[in-house]
């Protein structure tokens, strides 16, 4: 009779791991005693296995809908080749809002960015038999001077307390300063900035040119550019476009012309301004900056020693 003596010896004999001895002759005593106990006790086991069958549940199998990466990159990509921005109509202005649609891929992000036909109404629609178009034309240009009162208005010297320095030392002279000027000259409502074209846009920077129009003249034009971070940052960076071309386009009238002269921004630079070093807060780097005599270093940056 084969015991369970015997049943150990023979695992043994095969090599297997003196731990895997108990667990197995526990199995073996435990199957033992059921074979040699009483006759209702094998029938009592054997109805719980077959009701434990009969009740548990059927496995549900569901069926994969889930788009490999290769083809989610695929689909991907034709959207945005096949994307068209939604039409707006010509009779109401369309507001100049940057939005974007991402979707992610394997972490990866790819957004759509705004162009100039999503960002500007086209300027045609602007175009009108009963007024001028001023994104192409150039009357008035040259064709007699103002006056001498607003000739004097435009080329006074400037207030030396308004010129501001940037870190890297160009000077300059507030935006506002320039509206202020051109209103005592010609009036509010006298002067104005008409596009010359859509804004240029790039991933970080935004142009456009802009006409200077004084009193039903063409007077100049320039084109601004403005840089910007964040594509939410986008319509504030077409305003401050907006007010860089006008700083350039004051230039043909001679407001703040000292500001261009190298003479004049060395004499400026060397009475009024001072350059320092500075620390940055965060990253503790430093580097000199330039700065007005008597005023401070902004964050985030501090004044330090070399």
């Amino acid at each position: 009779m084969f015991t369970l003596t015997h049943f150990s010896a023979s695992l043994k004999r095969t090599g297997l791991s003196s731990r895997l001895l108990p667990s197995l002759a526990r199995t073996v005593s435990t199957t033992r005693e059921v074979r040699v106990g009483k006759s209702s006790d094998v029938q009592v086991y054997s109805s719980k296995i077959d009701k434990f069958r009969t009740e548990r549940p059927k496995p549900t199998y569901v069926r994969s809908t889930s788009t490999p990466a290769v083809q989610k990159e695929e689909i991907v990509e034709k959207e945005v080749k096949e994307y068209k921005p939604t039409p707006t109509s010509s009779s109401s202005p369309t507001t100049a809002t940057a939005t974007t649609t991402a979707t992610s891929i394997n972490g990866a992000q790819t957004s759509y960015f705004p162009t100039a036909d999503t960002f500007d109404r086209s300027l045609e629609e602007f175009d009108d038999e009963n007024s001028r178009n001023w994104s192409t034309s150039f009357h008035g240009l040259s064709t007699q001077p103002f006056t001498n009162e607003v000739a004097k208005m435009l080329m006074q010297p400037i207030d030396t307390k308004d010129i501001e320095v940037k870190p890297d030392g160009l000077l300059y002279l507030p935006e506002i300063k320039y509206r202020r000027i051109l209103n005592t000259a010609f009036g509010p409502g006298g002067w104005g900035l008409a596009p010359r074209s859509e804004h240029s846009i790039s991933p970080k920077n935004v142009s456009r040119e802009y006409a200077l129009i004084c009193h039903g003249r063409f007077v100049s034009q320039a084109r601004g550019e403005q840089d910007f971070f964040d594509i939410s940052g986008l319509p504030t960076a077409s305003e401050g476009c907006k007010s860089n071309a006008l700083m350039r386009c004051c230039k043909d009238l001679g407001i703040a012309s000292e500001l261009w002269d190298p003479v004049f921004i060395r004499k400026y630079k060397r009475e009024n301004c001072v350059e320092v070093w500075a620390e940055h807060v965060a990253t503790k780097k430093k580097k000199k900056l330039w700065k007005k005599k008597g005023e401070s270093i902004d964050y985030p940056y501090k004044e330090s020693t070399a």
